[in-house]
C-alpha cells in the first residue's frame, strides 16, 4: 500500500519555458524526488522555481507583475507544466502578455477564471525571505496565510477576491467623500460596509481555523528543532480587537474618512507567535525568529499533507545556506518523501547527508545543463 501511495504522489513531470525572465527556450524533465539546481547568484535558478509556482497559482511568489516576467524585448511569455496527480496527467499552459490579461489552459482547454486551476497542484515555496516572516511586518504574515489558504480552499480564494475588491471600492469612496458632500455618499458607504463585514467575517473565521490547524502541528516541530527547550504558539490577532468587525467599521468611519483608507478588517490583521509569554515578533532573538519561521514552514508542509491527503511539491530556494547544520539536517530529514526542487550555489550542503540527490542541473547565464 505504501508503494502505491509513493507512485501516485503529486509531482511535476516537466517544465517548458519560452521568453520567461532570462530564458529564451527551456525544456526540463524532473525526477520524482530531489532535483538540485546549482550555480552562482543571478544566473536564473530562482526563475525556474518561480515559473513552476506560477503554473499552479497564476501568481509570482515575488509579487511581480506579468509584464516583469516576460523576457526583455518580447511581448509574450509561455509556461507549460505537466503535473501528475493520482496517476492522471494535467498539462497547464499559461500565456503571459505585456498588454493584456494572462491566458490559462488545462489540458489545452482554456479556463475563464484562474480559480479553476486551484486544487490541481499544491506548492510550498520556501525562500530566505520566509525566514524573516516573524520579524517582518504583518503584511508578510497575512500573505503567508492567504497564499496557502488560496491553494487549499477555493471558497476562501473567492471570499478573499471579493473582500479585496470591496475594500478598494470603499477606499475609492472615502477619497470621493473628502472632496464632496459626505451626506451624499453615506448610503453608498453603508452598502459597501455591509459587504465588507460579510466577506471579512468569512475570512477571519477561516484564518482562525487555519491557525488552529497549524497549532496542532507546529508545537512538536518547534520542540524538536530546539531540543525540547522551547514551545511555540500561534495566535490570530484581528485588527478589530474585542469588537465585532461591524462595530469596528462603524466606530472608525470618521477616522477612515480623514485618512481616506479602511483601517480595520482582515487586510489589517496579524498573527502573534509566542514562546511561553515571549512575543517572538518583537522580543525574540534573530535565532529564535528564524527557528520559529522554519517551524512554521515545516508545519505548512504537514498541514497540506493532511488536508489534501497527498504530498505537496516543495520549492526550496537557496534556504540551506541560511541555516546551521542542525537545522539543515532537520529540514532535509523532513522532506525526504516529497518531490523537491532545490536551488543552491553548490552541492556541498548535501555531502555526508543521507538525503539522496536524484537529478542535478547546473545553471549558468540562462542555460541549464543536466549533470547526472
Amino acid at each position: 500500500m505504501i508503494l502505491m501511495e509513493n507512485k501516485s504522489k503529486l509531482k511535476i513531470k516537466s517544465l517548458k519555458l519560452k521568453n520567461f525572465r532570462n530564458y529564451g527556450l527551456l525544456n526540463l524533465n524532473f525526477d520524482d524526488e530531489a532535483n538540485i539546481f546549482y550555480g552562482d547568484n543571478a544566473q536564473g535558478k530562482t526563475n525556474i522555481l518561480e515559473a513552476v509556482y506560477i503554473s499552479g497559482t497564476t501568481k509570482s511568489h515575488r509579487s511581480a507583475k506579468d509584464r516583469e516576467l516576460i523576457r526583455f524585448g518580447n511581448e509574450e511569455s509561455h509556461i507549460e507544466t505537466v503535473i501528475e496527480k493520482k496517476g492522471i496527467n494535467y498539462q497547464i499552459d499559461l500565456h503571459l502578455k505585456k498588454n493584456g490579461p494572462k491566458g490559462i489552459a488545462i489540458n489545452k482547454m482554456p479556463i475563464r477564471k484562474a480559480s479553476e486551476l486551484f486544487g490541481i497542484v499544491n506548492f510550498v515555496f520556501f525562500s530566505p525571505e520566509d525566514l524573516n516572516i516573524i520579524k517582518n511586518g504583518p503584511s508578510e504574515r497575512r500573505r503567508f496565510i492567504d497564499l496557502e489558504l488560496s491553494q487549499l480552499d477555493k471558497i476562501y480564494l473567492s471570499n478573499l477576491t471579493n473582500y479585496n475588491r470591496i475594500v478598494n471600492q470603499r477606499n475609492h469612496l472615502l477619497k470621493q467623500i473628502s472632496f464632496d458632500n459626505k451626506k451624499k455618499f453615506t448610503d453608498t458607504l453603508e452598502i459597501w460596509e455591509l459587504q465588507l463585514v460579510q466577506y471579512g467575517n468569512r475570512l477571519i473565521e477561516r484564518r482562525k481555523q487555519f491557525v488552529e490547524d497549524i497549532n496542532r502541528i507546529v508545537s512538536s516541530v518547534h520542540k524538536k528543532l530546539t531540543g525540547n527547550k522551547e514551545e511555540i504558539q500561534i495566535i490570530y490577532e484581528p485588527s478589530n480587537g474585542n469588537m465585532t468587525l461591524e462595530e469596528a467599521i462603524k466606530k472608525n468611519r470618521e477616522r477612515d474618512i480623514k485618512i481616506k483608507s479602511t483601517s480595520t478588517g482582515p487586510h489589517r490583521d496579524d498573527i502573534c507567535i509566542k514562546s511561553g509569554d515571549l512575543d517572538i515578533r518583537r522580543f525574540g532573538s534573530q535565532g529564535q525568529q528564524r527557528t520559529a519561521a522554519l517551524s512554521l514552514k515545516l508545519s505548512e508542509i504537514e498541514l497540506v499533507k493532511r488536508t489534501i491527503h497527498d504530498t505537496p511539491i516543495l520549492l526550496l530556494d537557496d534556504v540551506l545556506s541560511e541555516l546551521d547544520k542542525h537545522r539543515q539536517n532537520y529540514l532535509l530529514d523532513s522532506i525526504n518523501d516529497i518531490q523537491t526542487l532545490i536551488t543552491c550555489t553548490g552541492v556541498e550542503d548535501f555531502v555526508n547527508h543521507r538525503f539522496s540527490i536524484n537529478k542535478v542541473f547546473h545553471v549558468q547565464n540562462g542555460q541549464v545543463a543536466k549533470e547526472n
